[in-house]
C-alpha cells in the first residue's frame, strides 16, 4: 500500500503502509536458545579483530551480551520495532512471537511457583475480559442516565419538593409512581415554568427552548471532539473493523478518547439528532478492552491477541446497547471480525455476560429493563401476516440501499471543495442540529427521543395503558389516519435527517436510528391490517381469528419492519434476528423476522453488497479486504498489475555499503522497504574461456527485504551504542545483508537481525486470483513474486485493494489492460512504464 510504494500523503490510503513489516509461514531453524528466548539481538557491531565467533556486540544490556552469540546465518524473520501509525500488523509474526513466548514460559516455569506462573498466564486474557464488561457497564449506564436526563431537558425540568433539589431527575424518574404521565406535577413543562397560558404562546415557548437546547448539546459535543480527540466522532464501527483486520490506528482507543467520546454521546443522543449509541458503545467497549490490556503485556504488546481481545470487547458493546449478550457475540462474529476462533467467540460471550449483568444490577431504568425499548409480546401470530411480513422485508431492503446511496451522496458532497462547511465543524454540527431540531419538533414522534419512540412502537396497546402519549392505540378511524399521516411522514423526514447527521464529527451511530424508521413504517403497515381486519372480520382472509381477542398486533409489525429495516443497512442476518429475540423473548416472531430479514439482506444486495459500514471503509479509503467476501478478480496473471523490479529500489547484498550510502539512500528513495537481492554468479560455459550471464539485468536472487523503518531503528540504535563506546561509529562503516569473509577487515555493522530473511513469495506466472485469497486468508501486507529465485515484482495490499474495489463501469470502459492505481492493465510486453500507468508508485499518490 502507502508503504513500499509511497511517499507519505494527508490521505488515509496513501499514510496506510504495509511494507512495515516481514512475514513468513514456513518455520525456520533456530539456536535453542533464541528459540528459548523468541529474542532478536540488536545490530552487532564487527572488529577487525574478531572472528564469526567472537562477534562483539555494543555494550548495552546483559540479554544484549547473552544474545551476542546467535547464529545469523540461520534465517529469520527479523526483529521488529512497533508498528507506525496506519500501517497494517504481521499476522504471521505475531502468532509466531506469542508461541515463543509460551515455550520460553514452558521451559523457564518449574515446580509449584511455575505452574502458578502458567495459570496467571492462562488467567490474563479472563482477567482483561471481565474488567472490560465491568467498565462497560458502568459506562453503558451512565450514558443511559445522562442522555435522559439531557434529552428530557428540552421540554422541561423537574421542580424541588421542599427543601429537596430535585432538578437532576428525568422526566421518568420525576414522574415515578404515577400511573399516568399527565398526573405529574413534579415536572415542569417550559411553559409552565414562565407561567405562559396562552396556546400559541405556549407552544412558541417551547418551540424555542427544544431548538435552543438541541443546538447546544450537539454543538457542545463537537467542541469536545475538536478539542480532545478527532477519534471520537461517529460510530467508529468501519475503523474497529478495519483495525480488527490487522490495521494500525494509535490513540484510537486511548483513554481521551474513552472519556470524550463518552461525554460526547450523552450530548449527541440528547440533542434529538436522528443517530444513536449503539455504534459508539461498541468503539468505547474496545477503548476500555485496551485500557484493561495495558498492564499486561502479554496482550498489551502482541497486535494478534490484542485484536482476538478487542473483538470479545465488540460483542459487550452490542450486548448493553441492546440487552443481547448472545446477539452481541454473533454481531462480532458476522459484522466486525477479520479472525474469529472458537476461543474468542467463548471469551467474547463471557465478556458480553458481564457487561450485561453489571448494567442489570446497575439498573439505569429502575425498571428491571437493560434497554428502554425492551418489551414482551403475549400474542402470536396467523398465517395471513406473512404477506405484510414480506412486503416489510422488501421495504427494508429498498430502505437500506436508498439510505446507504443518499448518505454517500452526502458525505462525498462534505468532501468536495465546494462545501461551505468544510473546515467548519462545529458550525456545520450547529447547523444540522438546528434544522433537525425545527423538523422534529411539529411532529410527536420525531420529537421524542428515538429509545422511547421504538419502545411506544414496539409495545402493545395493552402494555401501554394509559400513558399513550402518541395517541397509538386511538379506536377512532379519523385518529388511526391522522397517527397513520404522522408515521408515514416521520419514517419519510427521519431517513433524510438520518443520512444528514451519519457522518457529523460527534459521535453518531446508525443502528437506532435504522431500527426507528424501521419501526415507524412497520407500525403504520400494522395499522393498516388492523384497521382492515376491524372493518372486515368475517373475510375469508381472517378466517384464522378468534372472536374477541385482538387478532393483529401493530407491534409486532413495527419489530419486524425495525429488523428489516436495520438489515437493509447493515446486511447482518443472525445477529439481527437473536437481537431482536432477545428484545421480545417472544420465540413465536423468529421465522417472521428470518422471512423480513433474508428478504431485506436480498433486495439490499441486488443494488449493491455493501453495508453502510462497508460503503464507509470505501469512502475513507481504508486498504481492507474481507477474507470472507467472495469478490470478482479480473482472470489476468500477477503480472498484470505488480511493480516490477526495475521501478523498485533494492539493496544489492553482493555490493558494500557504508553507513553513508544507507542514510543517501534513505533520504533520497520514497520507498518504505526494500527488497534484498543479490547478483548471480557468473557460471563458467566448459571449454570456452567466455562466461554465461543472465539474459535479463535484473536477474537478481531475492534473498530478503527489510522495511524503512527497521532500518532507520538499526542505523540510529548502532549509532547510539557508537556513542557509549570508543571509538564512535564513522559514516564509512560498512554494512552487510549477507555473511561475506571480507568484513573481519573492518569494522562492519550486521545488519541481518533486521532482515525478513523468509518473506512470503509466489511465482510471477500466478493468477490473481491465487494472489487474492493469498492476501485474504493469511492477512498478508505484501507479496514478493519470484521465478525460479530471481526477484520479478512485488505486489502490495493496497494494489490488491485497488483492483477490487475499482469502479466496474470504469473497469468495463476501458478495453486496454488496467494497472494498480491507473485503470489500465500493464501490456507484459511493455518495458518502459510512463507516469500514468506508474500507479501507485507515484509520488502524489
Amino acid at each position: 500500500m502507502g508503504g513500499l510504494n509511497h511517499n507519505d500523503s494527508n490521505s488515509d490510503l496513501d499514510l496506510f503502509d504495509q511494507e512495515h513489516g516481514d512475514i513468513s509461514t514456513r518455520p525456520v531453524p533456530r539456536p535453542f536458545e533464541q528459540a528459548l528466548t523468541g529474542e532478536e539481538p540488536f545490530p552487532t557491531v564487527v572488529s577487525s579483530a574478531a572472528s564469526l565467533k567472537d562477534v562483539q556486540t555494543w555494550p548495552f544490556t546483559q540479554s544484549e551480551k547473552d544474545e551476542a552469540h546467535v547464529d545469523w546465518n540461520i534465517e529469520t524473520q527479523g526483529r521488529r520495532v512497533e508498528y507506525e501509525n496506519l500501517t497494517a500488523i504481521d499476522w504471521i509474526f505475531e502468532y509466531t512471537k506469542e508461541r515463543q513466548r509460551l515455550r520460553r514460559l514452558l521451559v523457564t516455569s518449574s515446580g509449584l511457583p511455575g505452574t502458578a506462573r502458567q495459570l496467571l498466564d492462562a488467567s490474563v486474557v479472563w482477567i482483561v475480559l471481565v474488567a472490560t464488561g465491568l467498565m462497560v457497564g458502568v459506562i453503558a449506564a451512565f450514558i443511559n442516565i445522562a442522555a435522559d436526563w439531557l434529552g428530557d431537558t428540552k421540554t422541561g425540568y423537574c421542580k424541588s419538593v421542599g427543601a429537596e433539589n430535585q432538578f437532576y431527575l428525568s422526566k421518568q424518574f420525576c414522574c415515578w409512581g404515577h400511573d399516568e404521565l399527565s398526573q405529574c406535577q413534579n415536572w415542569t413543562p417550559w411553559r409552565r415554568a414562565l407561567h405562559i397560558g396562552n396556546l400559541g404562546g405556549a407552544y412558541v415557548v417551547e418551540y424555542i427552548f427544544f431548538v435552543l437546547f438541541a443546538t447546544l448539546f450537539a454543538a457542545c459535543s463537537a467542541v469536545l471532539v475538536q478539542s480532545y480527540s478527532r477519534y471520537a466522532k461517529q460510530s467508529g464501527i468501519p475503523e474497529i473493523k478495519i483495525m480488527l483486520g490487522g490495521y494500525v490506528i494509535q490513540d484510537f482507543l486511548g483513554i481521551q478518547t474513552l472519556a470524550t467520546k463518552t461525554l460526547g454521546v450523552c450530548l449527541s443522543v440528547a440533542s434529538g439528532l436522528w443517530l444513536g449509541k449503539e455504534g459508539p458503545l461498541v468503539h468505547l467497549a474496545c477503548c476500555c478492552a485496551s485500557l484493561a490490556m495495558k498492564p499486561f503485556e502479554a496482550l498489551s504488546q502482541n497486535e494478534a491477541r490484542k485484536r482476538e481481545v478487542l473483538s470479545a470487547a465488540a460483542a459487550s458493546g452490542i450486548s448493553v446497547a441492546f440487552g443481547a449478550p448472545i446477539g452481541g457475540v454473533l454481531f462480532s462474529l458476522e459484522q466486525l471480525s477479520y479472525y474469529f476462533p472458537d476461543k474468542t467467540m467463548w471469551q467474547s460471550f463471557v465478556c458480553a455476560m458481564v457487561a450485561a449483568v453489571t448494567l442489570q444490577a446497575l439498573n439505569p431504568y429502575h425498571t428491571g429493563k437493560i434497554v428502554l425499548f425492551q418489551v414482551r409480546y403475549t400474542t402470536g401470530w396467523h398465517g395471513f401476516e406473512l404477506v405484510p411480513f414480506l412486503l416489510l422485508g422488501v421495504t427494508g431492503g429498498l430502505f437500506g440501499a436508498l439510505f446507504i446511496k443518499i448518505n454517500m451522496l452526502i458525505n462525498r458532497f462534505r468532501r468536495s471543495d465546494v462545501y461551505p462547511l468544510r473546515n467548519r465543524p462545529v458550525l456545520e454540527v450547529s447547523i444540522a442540529a438546528v434544522f433537525a431540531a425545527l423538523i422534529n419538533f411539529p411532529n410527536l414522534f420525531m420529537r421524542a427521543q428515538l429509545s422511547e419512540l421504538v419502545y411506544y412502537l414496539f409495545a402493545e396497546c395493552a402494555a401501554i395503558g394509559n400513558n399513550d402519549i402518541f395517541g397509538l392505540c386511538k379506536a377512532t378511524l379519523v385518529g388511526n389516519l391522522s397517527m397513520l399521516s404522522l408515521l408515514v411522514t416521520a419514517a419519510g423526514l427521519g431517513t433524510l435527517l438520518a443520512a444528514i447527521t451519519f457522518g457529523l464529527p460527534i459521535p453518531a451511530g446508525i443502528i437506532l436510528p435504522s431500527l426507528a424508521i424501521g419501526a415507524l413504517y412497520g407500525r403504520a403497515l400494522g395499522v393498516i391490517v388492523e384497521q382492515v381486519h376491524k372493518h372486515h372480520p368475517e373475510s375469508l382472509l381472517f378466517a384464522a381469528c378468534e372472536p374477541d381477542i385482538p387478532c393483529v398486533t401493530p407491534g409486532t409489525y413495527a419489530i419486524v419492519g425495525a429488523a428489516s429495516a436495520l438489515a437493509g443497512t447493515t446486511r447482518m442476518t443472525a445477529s439481527i434476528v437473536v437481537i431482536m429475540f432477545e428484545l421480545t423473548g417472544a420465540l413465536t416472531y423468529v421465522l417472521p423476522i428470518m422471512i423480513a430479514v433474508m428478504l431485506a439482506k436480498w433486495i439490499g444486495d441486488i443494488f449493491g453488497s455493501r453495508s453502510i459500514y462497508d460503503a464507509w471503509i470505501q469512502l475513507n479509503e481504508y486498504p481492507y479486504i474481507d477474507n470472507r467476501e467472495d469478490v470478482g478478480v479480473p482472470q489476468v496473471p500477477a503480472t498484470s498489475i505488480m511493480t516490477r523490479v526495475e521501478q523498485m529500489t533494492c539493496i544489492n547484498a553482493s555490493k558494500s555499503y557504508s553507513v553513508e550510502d544507507l542514510r543517501n539512500l534513505l533520504r533520497n528513495a520514497p520507498f518504505k522497504g526494500f527488497p534484498i537481492v543479490c547478483s548471480p554468479r557468473r557460471v563458467e560455459v566448459p571449454n570456452t574461456r567466455s562466461t554465461k550471464t543472465p539474459t535479463m539485468p535484473h536477474d537478481s536472487i531475492l534473498l530478503g527485504y527489510i522495511s524503512r523503518t527497521e532500518l532507520v531503528h538499526a542505523l540510529d540504535h548502532a549509532e547510539r551504542l557508537g556513542e557509549v563506546s570508543s571509538p564512535s561509529i564513522p559514516a564509512k562503516t560498512m554494512c552487510y545483508f549477507m555473511h561475506s569473509t571480507d568484513r573481519e577487515l573492518l569494522t562492519s555493522i550486521d545488519l541481518r537481525p533486521w532482515m525478513d530473511q523468509t518473506p512470503i513469495t509466489l511465482h510471477a506466472t500466478s493468477s490473481l486470483q491465487l494472489v487474492v485469497s493469498m492476501f485474504q486468508k493469511l492477512g498478508l501486507r505484501y507479496l514478493l513474486l519470484v521465478e525460479h529465485g530471481c526477484l520479478r515484482g512485488f505486489l502490495t495490499k493496497k494494489d490488491i485493494w485497488w483492483v477490487l474495489n475499482v469502479n466496474e463501469a470504469q473497469r468495463s470502459s476501458i478495453t486496454a489492460q488496467f494497472v494498480a492505481g491507473s485503470g489500465v492493465l500493464r501490456d507484459d510486453q511493455a518495458s518502459d512504464i510512463n507516469e500514468e500507468a506508474e500507479g501507485l508508485l507515484r509520488e502524489d499518490r
